[in-house]
């Protein structure tokens, strides 16, 4: 019904923010991320929108971008996955950190988002896999994209990568490290090979 909205911000709060537009005020649900990207109070914002109907409700979502937009819709459209959890996800990661967590199967940093666990997690994880990778915007999100999907392919990499988490590191971590590595390596090299690189990056 909308696409997209222009107006001036007369409201936010932590959840979202009210746009006048011709003197008619519009409510919008968002994420954190868009929250930053937004103007001051006073000033013109353009969000781009989805509208939810319920049988109590309608509810207006507004985005700073298409990809977020996008990729909520993506989201919301995994069985179990509503509106208010979607924006929870993609308050916690941008859409280039989601692609990558999805594409590293990371269950842990998607939890990390509120109300968010390990079932719904795992189901954003196999529904989407292969995905998101449009979402990722950025040369580092494409390039972890296909370390973490690389990681996998073989036995020896995938112990590798189910070794450092036991280590104590994201599955998303231990993936694109492992997925950067010779293919052809035995799992404990592998294993020294990605601690070195991991060690390089904190």
């Amino acid at each position: 019904m909308f696409y997209s909205l222009t107006g001036k911000i007369v409201y936010s709060d932590e959840n979202s923010v009210a746009l006048d537009c011709g003197g008619v005020a519009f409510r919008l649900y968002t994420t954190l991320n868009t929250l930053r990207k937004c103007a001051d109070i006073g000033q013109t914002q353009t969000l781009y929108t989805h509208l939810n109907v319920r049988e109590d409700a309608l509810d207006l979502f507004g985005f700073a971008d298409k990809n977020e937009l996008d990729c909520f819709k993506m989201l919301t459209g995994v069985s179990g996955v509503g509106p208010k959890a979607g924006l929870a996800i993609l308050s916690q990661l941008t859409p280039d950190m989601l692609a990558v967590s999805v594409a590293g199967g990371d269950v842990k940093a998607i939890t990390a988002a509120q109300g968010v666990g390990p079932k719904i997690a795992q189901r954003i994880v196999l529904e989407l896999k292969g995905k998101l990778d449009t979402f990722a915007t950025s040369s580092e999100a494409l390039g972890n994209i296909a370390a973490a999907q690389k990681a996998t392919v073989s036995y020896a990499g995938e112990d590798a990568v189910n070794a450092l988490v036991m280590l104590g590191y994201s599955k998303s971590e231990a993936s694109i490290a492992v997925g950067r590595l010779d293919g052809n390596l035995s799992t404990e090299e592998m294993i020294k090979q990605a601690l070195k690189v991991l060690a390089k990056n904190l």
